[in-house]
């Protein structure tokens, strides 16, 4: 007879994916045992594998969860404007948003998913993909038609974006609404004026 789901399931697996991405980030993905996740729990070794059959297939539900969300905030958004420019703010300013309270699993996406299989990883790398997309477009729609028509440059100008939205946690990780949306415009400024002079 299989065993029967407990009502409390999705708000304990929740509380492991939580506490498992804070101690990944911590400790480092390659020294963290799932021993060492289920102590950190308050549950035993046993009752981990509950929910999990392996790390790796903890790891990529952190990640998975974390990149699915940004995803789905990004891609679901209802522009305001139909200007190209305000659209990319938006864009910016909501996957700083995203990342409010998630720099455990944002610290692991950057230092961990390597660890994973291929096609685990693919799946994730997806997710991005999407998200990098909507910014690349737009900046197409803003930049020179030589530039916006050069994939090399503009993967480039997406990817520095992006790369300034990824590390921000890292010298501002207390940063409130306010604070992120107010680094948002500052990003935004700097690269839509800047791209125009291109």
């Amino acid at each position: 007879m299989a065993r029967s789901i407990a009502h409390d399931y999705g708000d304990k697996r929740q509380a492991i994916l939580r506490t498992a991405a804070r101690l990944f980030a911590d400790e480092g993905y390659g020294r963290a045992s799932m021993s060492l996740v289920a102590q950190s729990c308050g549950i035993s070794k046993a009752n981990i594998y509950h929910y999990y059959p392996s790390k790796d297939a903890l790891l990529f539900d952190i990640l998975e969860s974390h990149l699915r969300e940004l995803r789905d905030r990004i891609v679901g958004l209802q522009f305001v404007s139909d200007d190209p420019r305000e659209q990319l703010r938006e864009i910016i300013t909501e996957v700083l948003l995203t990342y409010q309270g998630a720099d455990a699993e944002h610290d692991v996406m950057l230092s961990a998913m390597q660890a994973l299989p291929d096609d685990k990883q693919a799946v994730l790398h997806g997710y991005q993909k999407e998200v990098t997309a909507a910014g690349r477009n737009r900046l197409a729609a803003i930049c020179p038609a030589d530039v916006g028509n050069d994939r090399a440059k503009l993967w480039a100008l997406t990817m520095s974006i992006f790369g300034m939205l990824n590390w921000h946690y890292k010298w501002s990780s207390a940063a409130d609404e306010a604070q992120r949306r107010e680094y948002a415009d500052l990003i935004s400024d700097m690269v839509i004026g800047g791209v125009g002079n291109l």
